[in-house]
């Protein structure tokens, strides 16, 4: 099939790096390996940060434009058989996919597609309608998370449904069979979660500070020198400070480490730990959000309770310590992600979905 993706929150060819647009991108290679075209249909982000009308009817207008945009191109050329949208949510909605395969007459699709009722209450109804439309019109939702299903399927049950779990390209990842008390992990340093999880991984390497380990960070951002002083602290030596790297450099430094650390807080679900349990890398980090729906609790890491930091130093130096159970959930990680999240597994799984309900008369139209 011909099929126009979209993603209103970060466009694939966007330039800055992060977990929706590496996702994007191995959404359109997943369908690419089974043999569809795949165009980027429009690089409109439609996310406002609040709720307020004025910004909202301006995103709106665009959006008009960019979807008569779309119809007057594939007057001239041949039109998508399918419009894929990424990670629909309140901030962003899709406006130009619905209105697209209406005039069209095509299957819409969307994957990672949120909603929560609390936002009904906050200002946020309106674009909340919005993806209730979209999200009816679908042909099929691809939900990342059970908690995103639970959500959708509470608020709009005449929706179709299907779980599509988190993945990565595993190719790049080679296998480490490095010393555990090498601890590594690779985040933004921004504000908010990120910053959390900084401050309480922070705050558990300080209670086993006479263990043997250093910490190895990946990443850069708005809040380097506060995150810096949270591990002030430390010794020089015991923290290392990479900066942002590219996939195939953090791949090359996940191969040299022994053992990823990232509380997660309140992570939708963390590509992250995906890499790293891609190399052979256990995880300790915490039972929340997202986070077990890409962590095997006691199989290929530890997930301790949400916020409490005495548990959570306790996991990372069991791992310090036990060098056979840091040895059997090396190895379960590592084939977990290259059998069951690998992306040759999502693309097989993903056409899978569509087959089942776009039917295979579509496919051969």
């Amino acid at each position: 099939m011909k099929i126009a993706f979209y993603a209103p929150l970060k466009s694939p060819t966007h330039t800055v790096p992060s977990g929706d647009r590496l996702m994007a991108r191995q959404i359109i290679a997943a369908l690419k390996m089974t043999g569809h075209q795949v165009e980027v249909a429009s690089e409109l982000r439609s996310f406002t940060p609040t709720p307020e009308a004025g910004p909202r009817m301006e995103i709106a207008r665009q959006a008009k434009s960019e979807g008569e945009r779309l119809l007057e191109q594939w007057r001239d050329t041949a039109a998508p058989d399918l419009w894929f949208t990424y990670h629909p949510y309140y901030k962003t909605p899709d406006l130009i996919g619905p209105f697209v395969a209406r005039r069209l007459n095509i299957p819409y699709v969307t994957a990672e597609a949120s909603y929560s009722r609390r936002h009904d209450e906050t200002g946020w109804h309106e674009n909340q309608r919005l993806i209730a439309d979209a999200v009816r019109l679908a042909a099929v939702n691809l939900c990342f998370t059970e908690r995103d299903r639970m959500g959708l399927l509470d608020a709009i049950p005449e929706g179709c449904y299907e779980r599509f779990p988190p993945f990565i390209d595993a190719v790049p990842f080679a296998r480490s069979f490095a010393d555990p008390r090498r601890l590594i992990t690779v985040a933004m340093l921004r504000r908010g979660d990120k910053f959390d999880s900084y401050a309480m991984l922070a705050s558990a390497l300080d209670l086993i500070r006479d263990q043997d380990w250093t910490l190895t960070v990946i990443g850069d951002g708005p809040m380097r020198a506060e995150v810096r002083s949270l591990f002030s602290a430390f010794s020089e030596d015991r923290i290392i400070w990479r900066g942002e790297r590219s996939t195939a450099e953090i791949a090359k430094e996940l191969a040299t480490a022994g053992l990823y650390v990232w509380p997660g807080c309140n992570e939708a679900y963390g590509l992250a730990y995906l890499e790293a349990q891609a190399t052979g890398l256990p995880v300790v980090a915490q039972a929340t959000a997202g986070v077990p729906e890409v962590v095997m609790a006691g199989m290929t890491g530890l997930l301790t309770q949400e916020g409490d930091i005495e548990a959570y130093a306790g996991a990372i130096a069991e791992l310090l310590i036990d060098a056979s159970r840091h040895r059997a959930m090396a190895n379960a990680a590592y084939d977990f992600v290259h059998q069951e999240r690998s992306l040759t597994a999502a693309s097989t799984r993903l056409e899978t979905i569509l087959r089942k309900y776009l039917g295979d008369t579509y496919y051969e139209r």
